[in-house]
């Protein structure tokens, strides 16, 4: 993890523990999410059972109220996940989950699929 050295923009490492009692893995999927500022749709960059990280330019407060959506297992179906905005870097902000993601818990070192190609309608 790195963070920014404050008026010089360098990027060091970051002295800060990985406090997390879920791992997360690296995502790639759009996700709709409102917060006291409004809704939006941005990149969650990162996802585990008991968080997110959206990439994102906008400006969101620590400490409010998230509600988010996004497809998980089934391009055809979507999960609602609410929590606290918990910290914020440059690059966006992370989430901490009201409530684990059953589906996302790791286990014996493993995450779960994510998605699953094979549930996708072949192209026509």
């Amino acid at each position: 993890m790195f963070r920014y050295v404050a008026g010089k923009g360098e990027r060091i490492m970051n002295p800060i523990p990985n406090n997390r009692q879920y791992p997360r893995r690296t995502a790639y999927i759009i996700a709709e999410y409102t917060v006291l500022e409004g809704s939006f749709r941005d990149i969650i960059k990162n996802i585990g059972s008991g968080g997110l990280f959206i990439r994102t330019d906008r400006k969101i407060a620590v400490g409010q109220p998230i509600l988010a959506k996004f497809p998980l297992f089934n391009f055809d179906q979507t999960l609602q996940a609410s929590g606290r905005v918990v910290r914020i870097d440059p690059n966006g902000f992370a989430v901490t989950f009201t409530e684990p993601v059953p589906g996302l818990i790791c286990r014996e070192g493993h995450f779960p699929e994510i998605f699953h190609e094979g549930d996708r309608s072949p192209s026509k």
